[in-house]
């Protein structure tokens, strides 16, 4: 089946994604392949744009074509406010929640003994140097509601609750609950209602 090397090999692929297995791949690349021209040229060059373009901004971890992004660089979110998110995902929430307006800090991860996952393997660091650096009046702990992200949250603060404002989100976020997988409606509540640490 040399014929199909090709294809197969995008279906591997595909079936890689988050919530796609082999079937769901083998769908999805069927139906890019029968539209072909609607959809599958202007994908791959998408996708090799972003590919030679991404990358991570130096200042808070977010993914943009430029090294610092867009979000650190407009003046009106430098209001003193820092929401740490895990991973770009919650950030992405967050914007789409459209309820912070201050700027973020992407940690890349949690903490996680099981996992071998410490503070130097993660953004923490360039926390604490953005605390020292910048004038920031409060950190949001915007960590999921997890044991690691919870850990991670007791661990920044015990870091940094003695220089700024340590909150986090409160009501609406599930025990459990991942940022990426809540409504707008549940982020903006939990922000509003954010308790000190």
């Amino acid at each position: 089946m040399n014929s199909t090397r090709d294809i197969e090999n995008l279906i591997d692929l595909m079936a890689k994604l988050p919530g796609l297995g082999p079937r769901s791949a083998r769908r999805a690349v069927l139906h890019l392949i029968r539209k072909r021209a609607l959809l599958l040229t202007p994908l791959a060059d998408a996708m090799t744009t972003v590919a030679t373009t991404a990358r991570e901004c130096l200042n808070c971890g977010n993914v943009g074509t430029s090294d610092i992004c867009d979000i650190c660089t407009e003046e009106k979110r430098a209001n003193g406010e820092l929401c740490v998110v895990e991973d770009v995902a919650d950030l992405w929430a967050m914007e789409r929640s459209g309820v912070f307006k201050g700027r973020y800090h992407v940690l890349g991860g949690t903490l996680s003994a099981l996992d071998s996952i410490g503070p130097d393997d993660l953004g923490i660091l360039r926390l604490i140097d953005r605390v020292a650096s910048e004038e920031i009046s409060e950190i949001i702990l915007a960590l999921n509601a997890t044991i690691d992200g919870q850990t991670t949250a007791h661990y920044i603060a015990d870091r940094l609750g003695d220089q700024v404002k340590m909150t986090s989100l409160a009501q609406g976020v599930p025990i459990g609950g991942e940022l990426d997988y809540l409504d707008d409606g549940t982020i903006s509540t939990a922000m509003r209602a954010r308790k000190a640490l």
